[in-house]
């Protein structure tokens, strides 16, 4: 059980920076039929780190959840996991909050 939840951060972890710069270096709109403006990619690309923030934070309440329910002797290992996955939140909102930034610059300059 411990291996999975540790896989399982690691993937969150992989796929949210996969996700982060595939969307940011990909120019081309590849099968999409429309082509959106930057501000469309900017809001799209919030969507998907909202959509991401919350899975993280599900997994951490699940990591919680564990330890309360638990009488396990390896406590420290799931406060570990709980810290990567906060750090990952955190990441994520910073990264959200630019992205919220940028995306009221574009709109204020139009």
């Amino acid at each position: 059980m411990r291996l999975s939840i540790v896989v399982l951060i690691a993937v969150l972890t992989v796929g949210s920076i996969v996700i982060s710069l595939g969307f940011l270096t990909n120019d081309e709109p590849g099968e999409v039929s429309e082509i959106f403006t930057p501000y469309e990619k900017l809001e799209k690309y919030k969507n998907e780190l909202e959509k991401i923030n919350q899975a993280n934070l599900q997994i951490l309440e699940d990591l919680k959840d564990q330890i309360k329910n638990s009488d396990d002797v390896h406590l420290d290992q799931l406060n570990e996991e709980i810290a990567i996955v906060t750090r990952v939140i955190n990441e994520n909102k910073a990264e959200l909050e630019k992205v919220i930034q940028k995306l009221s610059q574009m709109d204020s300059d139009t």
